[in-house]
């Protein structure tokens, strides 16, 4: 295994980490140092700055086809004990009843609904975007792209390029979970795949659009199913450079198919933020 003292020399450099790099640092017991040698990186990228953006999150639906193992949230149906799927006019009376002292961007993210029509999407937009035109509309992830494009027979630029004219902004990082077949097949084997994930945000970088990127890491996944995870996402932003924040999501227990296992540890957490 690469010593730390090598890849701190890597990192000092500004060196690319390769596959192994990742393991080695995952695998470090003297987390502090890598720690420090992340915000070696952040100093480096940043300076003393930091970002903050204020947020009105919704879940306009969280009705679902999917079944992910991991997922506290999706109800399968309509109809469902604790299943919802506002009307239009709540979910922009959200947005109303702030304006005296409003966000500056709205994160919307969703469950699947097989029953809605697409103009729902672009109607739930265009409200938000009449009552305040310039608030940033991060909304709707990639794995919901994908669904509409299978669902509505769309391809992924009609699809984008018809919510961008109701206002879509960018897109948020949601449904990376883990790209590696072995995990994803396992936890969520019936929604986009990590390929179709990465295509989404290829075609939006191609639009134009900004994104953000996720994974879930502290479940069934190994160290190394989070190395080649990262990878993949610098490589697409290495061809696209459209991804514009990245955020390890961590794994968490309460009320899913995956219950019996342990959330991540705040070593963990704070590991696979310096890692990433």
């Amino acid at each position: 295994m690469t010593s730390l003292s090598v890849l701190s020399e890597k990192v000092r450099a500004g060196e690319r980490l390769s596959f192994d790099d990742g393991l080695a640092l995952f695998r470090e017991p003297d987390f502090v140092s890598v720690g420090q040698l992340a915000n070696l990186v952040r100093e480096r990228k940043h300076g003393d700055r930091t970002y903050f953006n204020r947020n009105m999150r919704i879940e306009v639906t969280n009705v679902c086809v999917a079944s992910c193992l991991f997922c506290s949230f999706a109800k399968l149906e309509e109809g469902a004990p604790g299943a919802h799927t506002m009307k239009l006019e709540d979910a922009w009376r959200e947005l109303e009843m702030r304006l005296d002292d409003p966000p500056g961007e709205i994160h919307i993210v969703n469950g699947l609904h097989p029953g809605l029509p697409f103009s729902y999407y672009e109607e739930l937009l265009a409200g938000f975007k009449r009552l305040k035109p310039d608030v940033h509309m991060k909304c709707l992830t990639a794995v919901e792209i994908h669904f509409f494009a299978k669902h509505y027979g769309m391809t992924y630029t009609e699809v984008l390029r018809r919510l961008r004219a109701a206002g879509l902004d960018s897109l948020p990082g949601g449904g990376a979970e883990i790209f590696h077949p072995e995990v994803r097949s396992r936890i969520s084997a019936d929604k986009a795949t990590g390929d179709e994930w990465l295509a989404v945000h290829r075609v939006a970088h191609g639009l134009g659009l900004r994104t953000n990127a996720t994974m879930l890491y502290g479940h069934i996944e190994t160290f190394e199913h989070r190395v080649d995870h990262l990878l993949r996402l610098r490589s697409l932003q290495d061809e696209t450079r459209g991804f514009q924040a990245f955020i390890p999501l961590a794994f968490h227990p309460d009320g899913n198919g995956m219950k019996n296992l342990p959330a991540p540890t705040a070593v963990d957490d704070l590991r696979t933020l310096a890692v990433s």
